[in-house]
């Protein structure tokens, strides 16, 4: 770390910024192609910016707390626009489609997704290969290989791609690009201000705990989560930039929103309120690991089996992914007139959330989970740009719901105990799945608002993340880089670390 007495010189930094203009202003009248000029002008642009930060904060602590507070309120602005417009496109694509008139809503329901799967091939075959799979196992490798760099062209292609593709129906969940792009913005404010390889890097977990406290509106999860699956261990400092970007974050995605309730929010609190119920908890948790695992393996199988596919350019093999997502989704609204499988998966989540016996029968749930984890094993492993969170929280809402309806037939409890087994199924399927025990319990309780379920979620919890771990040793994002030749340092030999990271998908 640079003391005052070792900051740069703000003279150097004016005279780097006045030969960089003149060099812009020469290159325009010798008619250097425009993509020069314009780098040539950024980095003019950059260069008076550090000289101006300089003079200013001389020290790099106080850059550093200040890009951190900067990066906490960018990374919250550009989840809610990036939210947004996910939902603007799903207006314009998949709404439009699922409600055609007569019977051509079949056709555009099984179009829609294919249209938005070869868009995206095309922009992740030829232009950013490193915007392809959810997000988090990118960052991962940012963090550990890169010293945090996620460049400009991966966030912007991630935005760009990932809006598209979820919009026109891909059974993908947005949490996990909504990570990656607040990574990507806190990269590129540490680049710009010029710190140091070490401050750049802890400014990736300072982007992801962003990222998550925006998507969920959960900032204590948000710490938890980057603790668990990328910091692994309690560095001070690294940890007070998370808990104040993750809290700005959130604050961001309040104001955008205007409102401070949960992202379910459920019209009463669930409690336990039957302690034979518990038993039906832990079968839950033991039905959760079984549902892990089986969409772990399946997604890595049909991600091998389309990775040796060399018949079909890679492009064009997001929009068969596309195509399969969008026959699965016809099945669910022509059997049970709901749309959970292309399209925003929480309309339908919340039916099970809401505890009623007629919202959602117990058929269509236990349908929908299967469904849905067909639909994201296809979108996913055919190389789409999109995350697994809300799929694995659809998927556990689902297979809740199902426990909860046996619950009350067996035990003739009431008919909220199937919206409170479907909260709790959510925790344990996102605990099986992507293996965060702590912040598997801790975002249910910011998602919904409730902690009245705290012993069963934490019977079911830990019992899917014991018994998914048992079976399936490496967890799923692991499990990708290692499909990928990726070996990070916790998760093999350690001198066997590749960094083609344009190859991760």
């Amino acid at each position: 770390m640079r003391t005052r007495s070792q900051a740069v010189s703000p003279q150097f930094g004016i005279q780097v910024h006045r030969l960089l203009l003149y060099w812009f202003w020469t290159a325009i009248d010798c008619g250097v192609p425009i993509k020069l000029k314009i780098s040539i002008g950024f980095q003019a642009l950059s260069a008076r910016f550090f000289a101006w930060l300089v003079r200013r904060m001389p020290s790099e602590r106080q850059r550093t707390l200040a890009v951190t507070i900067m990066a906490g309120g960018l990374c919250g602005l550009a989840a809610v626009l990036f939210h947004r417009s996910i939902g603007w496109v799903e207006i314009l694509l998949i709404d439009r489609a699922n409600s055609a008139p007569g019977y051509s809503w079949i056709w555009w329901t099984i179009l829609c997704p294919a249209a938005g799967g070869l868009v995206a091939g095309l922009g992740l075959t030829y232009y950013a290969p490193a915007a392809a799979g959810s997000g988090i196992p990118q960052v991962e490798v940012a963090y550990t290989l890169r010293n945090g760099l996620i460049t400009l062209r991966e966030t912007v292609a991630k935005f760009v791609l990932c809006a598209i593709q979820i919009g026109s129906g891909a059974s993908l969940g947005l949490e996990g690009p909504t990570v990656q792009i607040c990574a990507g913005v806190s990269s590129f404010l540490a680049r710009a201000t010029r710190l140091s390889p070490k401050n750049c890097r802890r400014m990736t977990s300072v982007g992801m705990a962003a990222g998550i406290a925006a998507a969920f509106n959960a900032p204590i999860a948000a710490v938890t989560f980057t603790l668990e699956e990328l910091i692994g261990d309690l560095d001070q400092t690294m940890l007070s930039g998370v808990i104040v970007a993750a809290a700005l974050a959130a604050v961001v995605e309040h104001s955008a929103v205007r409102s401070t309730d949960p992202v379910f929010h459920l019209q009463r609190t669930y409690a336990l309120t039957n302690t034979s119920s518990l038993v039906w908890f832990a079968l839950l948790g033991i039905l959760a690991a079984i549902v892990s695992v089986a969409f772990t393996d399946s997604l890595l199988w049909l991600r091998g089996w389309f990775k040796k596919l060399t018949l079909v350019p890679k492009w064009i093999q997001p929009a068969i992914g596309g195509l399969a997502v969008g026959c699965l989704a016809v099945v669910g609204l022509a059997l049970f007139h709901q749309n959970g499988i292309a399209g925003d998966p929480y309309k339908t989540l919340i039916l099970a959330l809401t505890g009623s016996l007629g919202a959602l029968p117990v058929v269509a749930m236990a349908a929908f989970c299967v469904l849905k984890l067909a639909a994201t094993v296809c979108s996913y492993s055919s190389g789409g740009a999109g995350g697994i969170f809300a799929p694995a929280l659809f998927m556990g809402g689902m297979l809740g719901g199902t426990v909860g309806y046996l619950d009350v037939t067996v035990f003739h409890h009431s008919s909220d105990a199937i919206g409170a087994f479907a909260v709790v199924g959510m925790g344990a399927v996102f605990a099986g799945i992507i293996r965060a025990p702590m912040t598997s319990v801790l975002i249910i309780f910011e998602m919904t608002g409730g902690y009245g379920l705290i012993l069963p979620l934490m019977i079911a919890n830990m019992t899917a993340f014991a018994l998914a771990r048992h079976w399936r040793h490496v967890p799923v994002y692991e499990a990708l880089l290692a499909q990928d030749g990726i070996h990070l340092p916790h998760s093999g030999p350690p001198d066997e670390y590749f960094l083609d990271v344009e190859a991760a998908h």
